[in-house]
């Protein structure tokens, strides 16, 4: 998998097509090997909370929805460009490199 968090992502498949937004945590089902992302500001489902006390009020909150990786794209911090990233061994450890302009993305 070449997706990292803090990595800027564009949703290829579904209601959020073509938006784009930073990866704020992976997550990675057990048994099936499936990885979803959070991605800020993309995919909001409303949650209706109860008051916690004093600190938190009640109210319908927005919170981020996981992605299915696959319906993903990396988008290369240099270029800017949508592409898949390859794995090289540079300076004795392993980077990706985007396709498109061959700058190293980690």
């Amino acid at each position: 998998m070449n997706l990292r968090k803090g990595d800027l992502v564009e949703v290829i498949v579904g209601e959020e097509s073509g938006r784009r937004g930073k990866i704020l945590r992976l997550e990675r089902k057990k048994k099936t090997g499936r990885v979803k992302a959070i991605v800020d500001g993309l995919n909001l489902a409303k949650k209706h909370q109860r008051p916690q006390g004093t600190t938190k009020p009640g109210g319908v909150i927005d919170l981020p929805v996981p992605i299915d990786a696959s319906n993903l794209v990396l988008l290369c911090p240099k270029c800017g460009k949508k592409s898949k990233a390859r794995r090289e061994s540079h300076e004795g450890r392993r980077v990706r490199v985007c396709r498109k302009c061959d700058e190293i993305i980690d």
